[in-house]
């Protein structure tokens, strides 16, 4: 069984920035993807930023150059640097692991941007 926990959503202004944290435990492989997934009022889920286990990321094309994600070597743990912050990125973030067995989901974390 594997367990995704995120952290670091907030209240911001436009501009600012947030940083939040996924970890994973129990059952994990060497050979995953993770993502961070958000959610806005009324729309779908869609995809923000995915990083593999060797490192390859790919971004939404409206993020790049804003957000960074990047994963701690040895560790089941993966974040997502979000600068120069708009309100459109507000919305519920979910981090996702693929691997060998599944794909699981965290519970999700609130980010607003608003003045």
């Amino acid at each position: 069984q594997v367990h995704v926990v995120e952290s670091g959503g907030g209240l911001v202004q436009p501009g600012g920035s947030l940083r939040l944290s996924c970890s994973v435990s129990g059952t994990t492989y060497a050979i995953y993807t993770m993502a961070w997934y958000r959610q806005a009022p009324g729309k779908q889920r869609e995809l923000v930023a995915s990083i593999t286990g060797t490192g390859f990321t790919n971004y939404k094309d409206s993020v790049k150059g804003r957000f960074t994600i990047s994963k701690e070597n040895g560790e089941n743990t993966v974040h997502l640097q979000m600068n120069s912050l708009k309100p459109e990125d507000t919305g519920i973030y979910y981090c996702n692991r693929q691997q060998e067995g599944g794909s699981y989901w965290g519970q999700g974390t609130q980010v607003t941007v608003s003045s």
